[in-house]
């Protein structure tokens, strides 16, 4: 993994990113977009697909607005996933560092990961990458501050 860049989604990568394939059982924790449209507005969204090389191996889904209520979701990772046959290779540090670096650009000084806890949840990876956990959710949902 060592040609890794991110792309701004649009028309031409979006097929590629949806044919990635989670490990099993992993698409339970992917968050709804019902859900997240209570607190943020995704229309204004920061969506990147990050590829090694020519072969999509993540994506991510941040959200940079000072104006949100909440302020979970202020500077936040709102979806991420990393395709199963690139876990464990840096791909999912290397979208967080990038995610955090965007968030300075834009005058953060943290960034906030909501999720659920499980067994083969993101949990243990966000704590493993800076993320302190500091709460929960109305949903029994982790909300997890990287400081910057």
């Amino acid at each position: 993994m060592e040609n890794l860049r991110l792309e701004e989604l649009n028309a031409a990568n979006i097929v590629a990113a949806n044919g990635m394939t989670l490990k099993r059982g992993q698409e339970a924790f992917l968050a709804g977009n019902a859900r997240l449209e209570e607190f943020v507005n995704t229309q204004s969204s920061w969506q990147r697909v990050i590829f090694d090389g020519e072969q999509p191996v993540a994506f991510v889904m941040a959200n940079f607005d000072p104006e949100v209520d909440r302020e979970e979701y202020r500077s936040s990772i709102l979806r991420m996933y990393v395709a199963g046959d690139a876990q464990r290779k840096g791909v999912g540090s290397f979208t967080v560092d990038q995610v955090a670096e965007e968030a300075k650009r834009q005058g953060f000084d943290s960034v906030f990961a909501v999720w659920e806890e499980g067994e083969t949840g993101p949990g243990r990876f966000f704590q493993a990458v800076g993320f302190e956990i500091i709460g929960e959710n109305e949903y029994g949902e982790s909300i997890g501050r990287k400081s910057l």
